[in-house]
């Protein structure tokens, strides 16, 4: 277990453990602190209550605690803290429901940090539990069909960053290979399914196999595909080089990197979908943040190399600061959904603020 400990910690923080905490008067951090601020000042207000450990909170849960372990701005971390005591470190009610399971990220690398068994033990329990009655309904279903008893499986593209990052985490800390062998089988189960090859991107689920932009384009939602994207870096992260799975997993984030820069628009923005960018003509910062994140992570970990990706992040990270409002609101977020939709200046979530945090936390490293 110790061993395994230690090697998580230092696949968790390759960077930090070598470099200085960027300035807290950095243009960036002040930006970015703005971004936190109003996010948490902001954080119940909605039109419709919001449980704190619904699947649209995660992102942001990950991006405060990746953001204040990268800066050391105690109010991100706090925050998530506050989050997960009040709600005794439980992910949410739905026991196989990958998006259920999210919240769970931001828990697991605070207890890196504090070494709390009760920020544990819930999401081992919930793991566990399904690992000893995994779900045995078809993958290849869409999100109105399911079973009776509520079992279901990862047959929703961005599924693949609410669980995967938990179960590899977990193996990380415990040394259990049970649960980097379920990652692997069911990620591979949702590929095998969504993935196409020749686009390299893919679909959000199987309903859009079928369809087509007014372009004519096949239809790969930007946000599903950002979400696949960020969560193997993620996994790539985490999982040791020596690990046998390890290779899939690069493949795959190596296979989507050109795809992803290739629907980059000239401002450095991705839009509500890759292929037709005219019939959405706006940003949407959620699958912007995170493709972002994706590939300044790639860089700092040489992964990915060269001008142009270089060029690609600075450019991304330069105009995804511009929807950053005076108050500290970004804007121009997709709201919720499954598919490519309109987004506006005024349009927020806290996802797409997880997403700039994210993002953010590997930029101001460069």
């Amino acid at each position: 277990m110790k061993t395994f400990h230690f090697l998580f910690m230092t696949l968790l923080f390759p960077i930090l453990l070598s470099a200085e905490i960027p300035s807290r008067n950095k243009p960036d951090v002040v930006l970015a602190n703005k971004v936190v601020d109003w996010q948490i000042a902001h954080f119940y207000d909605r039109e419709k209550p919001r449980h704190d450990l619904d699947w649209t909170n995660a992102i942001l849960y990950r991006g405060m605690v990746m953001w204040s372990h990268t800066v050391g701005y105690k109010p991100a971390e706090d925050f998530v803290i506050n989050i997960g005591e009040k709600n005794q470190w439980l992910c949410y009610k739905r026991r196989y429901h990958a998006d259920d399971m999210a919240v769970a990220q931001s828990y697991l690398l605070l207890y890196e940090k504090f070494q709390k068994p009760e920020m544990l033990k819930p999401i081992v329990a919930r793991a566990d539990s399904i690992l000893a009655d995994p779900a045995d309904v078809p993958a290849n279903i869409h999100l109105k069909v399911k079973e009776r008893n509520g079992k279901m499986r990862w047959f929703w593209c961005d599924a693949l960053i609410m669980a995967p990052p938990v179960y590899v985490a977990l193996y990380q800390i415990t040394g259990d290979t049970r649960y980097i062998d379920f990652m692997n089988k069911e990620y591979k189960v949702t590929t095998d399914s969504l993935f196409d090859a020749q686009a390299s991107l893919y679909y959000r689920d199987i309903r859009y196999k079928t369809q087509q932009e007014k372009n004519g384009a096949k239809v790969f939602w930007a946000r599903g595909n950002a979400w696949v994207y960020a969560g193997l870096a993620m996994i790539l992260n985490d999982l040791p080089k020596t690990h046998p799975s390890y290779s899939y997993y690069k493949d795959l984030y190596l296979r989507m990197s050109p795809a992803v820069l290739a629907s980059q628009d000239k401002q450095g923005s991705w839009h509500p979908s890759m292929l037709d960018l005219d019939a959405y003509p706006m940003p949407d910062n959620s699958a912007s943040g995170l493709f972002l994140y994706g590939i300044a992570w790639g860089l700092n970990h040489q992964m990915l190399t060269g001008k142009v990706y270089e060029d690609a992040a600075q450019k991304g990270w330069t105009a995804i600061k511009s929807y950053v409002q005076e108050d500290g609101k970004l804007g121009f977020v997709q709201p919720i959904g499954s598919s490519p939709e309109m987004a506006s200046k005024d349009l927020t979530e806290v996802y797409g603020v997880g997403a700039f945090l994210m993002a953010a936390s590997q930029m101001i490293l460069r």
